[in-house]
């Protein structure tokens, strides 16, 4: 089977546009980024709404904690993710 001008034209463009999304894709948003770093940290239970724990770490923002059953002032190790605004209880 015998590829006419304008076909291996095109696999031309397609092959140079794939080319260029791997190397944006690596380069501008590499896949690490979405992997973010585990943190622990011990911090003071600020309130609890209904079941919802709020407590402030080192990097300033609040993090949010679902189904708690701490009582303000408690003490807890969390662990949250880098830049995220919601962790979990690591231990009590």
């Amino acid at each position: 089977m015998q590829l006419s001008s304008s076909q291996k034209t095109g696999l031309v463009f397609l092959g140079a546009f794939l080319a260029a999304g791997i190397v944006l894709s690596t380069m501008v948003f590499p896949f690490w980024n979405l992997i973010r770093e585990d943190i622990f940290e011990e911090v003071t239970v600020l309130n609890n709404d209904e079941g919802t724990c709020y407590v402030e770490t080192e990097d300033h923002i609040p993090k949010i904690i679902e189904d708690c059953l701490l009582n303000p002032g408690d003490h807890v190790t969390v662990k949250y993710g880098k830049g995220l605004a919601w962790a979990t209880v690591a231990s009590p």
